[in-house]
């Protein structure tokens, strides 16, 4: 843990060794993390595990310097990152083969896998951009929860709230985007 912690402050140093020293001591996670998501895939899909992993690592550490505050921002961060890919497929997904349409859902119904549900899981993305204006720290809370597959203790502590403050934030969350999402 203590390591983890020094490369990361070593990489948001502009370090380009620690961030390359970091991967082996995340990667574990990371892959945990994108197996959860990626579980119900559809036989045959083309996104695997490891390359979601590796994708949202380099978009971790590729480019702009990082700026994790701990270990918990980071991981928080490789979840944002995951989403956006998984978002970004299901885009390209939905335009090619569904023309784009969209329909309002309730977000329990809703599976981050491919599943024929691309439409599903860019009315929830939409939803939460917009819900994320609103409230932030809910919005992060949902994307931990939902996205990266934290429980709600591990997304809680993620974001720096107590676990009472976790359980207001996502009824709150869940209320805004079922309200978003059902159209009413």
């Amino acid at each position: 843990m203590h390591n983890i912690t020094h490369l990361l402050e070593a990489a948001n140093c502009g370090d380009r060794q620690a961030a390359a020293d970091l991967l082996p001591l995340v990667y574990n996670e990371l892959r945990q993390l994108a197996a959860a998501r990626l579980a119900n895939e559809v036989p045959g899909h083309t996104l695997q595990s490891t390359a979601l992993v590796h994708e949202a690592y380099l978009r971790l550490v590729g480019g702009e310097q990082a700026d994790w505050e701990g270990r918990g921002h980071f991981f928080a961060a490789a979840a944002e990152a995951m989403r956006r890919i998984l978002i970004d497929r299901a885009r390209h997904k939905a335009t090619a083969k569904q023309g784009g349409d969209r329909r309002r859902i309730d977000i329990e119904q809703v599976s981050v896998t491919n599943n024929g549900q691309e439409a599903e899981l860019l009315a929830l993305d939409d939803a939460l951009t917009e819900f994320e204006r609103h409230d932030p720290q809910a919005a992060r809370l949902v994307k931990l929860r939902y996205f990266a597959g934290l429980s709600h203790q591990q997304a809680a502590e993620a974001i720096g709230v107590t676990r009472r403050a976790a359980d207001r934030l996502w009824v709150l969350a869940k209320a805004w985007l079922y309200q978003r999402l059902s159209g009413e």
